[in-house]
């Protein structure tokens, strides 16, 4: 399991509309193949950026697996007159977010993600 995070910087007076645009586009990321979930988070020092972590299969079911689908550039299309620069990409090994007091100390503390 990998996740992707994307740092998506977005200009500050279009904030509640990035809001509204992320939503109807989340669909084409939610169909992909091998995706595991997906949480987006604004930063809360510089609100203006957001996070978007997305659980995956594998590297290869996001890149080049979505990154090449037409949903893809759909769903950037649906973002990006929101963006104040280029979003940046990297991607992290990893299991399931820990959930409770029983689950492996190395994992990230619990999160709500959206799942299939």
């Amino acid at each position: 399991m990998i996740y992707e995070i994307a740092l998506l910087p977005v200009h500050n007076e279009h904030i509640e509309a990035f809001r509204r645009a992320f939503a109807k586009v989340a669909p084409l990321l939610m169909r992909a193949k091998g995706y595991g979930g997906h949480f987006l988070a604004q930063g809360i020092e510089t609100p203006q950026q957001f996070n978007l972590i997305v659980r995956w299969e594998s590297l290869e079911d996001h890149t080049p697996g979505f990154e090449e689908s037409e949903d893809h550039q759909m769903f950037m299309m649906g973002l990006q007159e929101y963006f104040s620069e280029e979003p940046s990409v990297y991607h992290i090994k990893g299991s399931a977010f820990a959930t409770g007091e029983h689950d492996d100390l190395n994992s990230a503390v619990g999160m709500g993600m959206v799942t299939p």
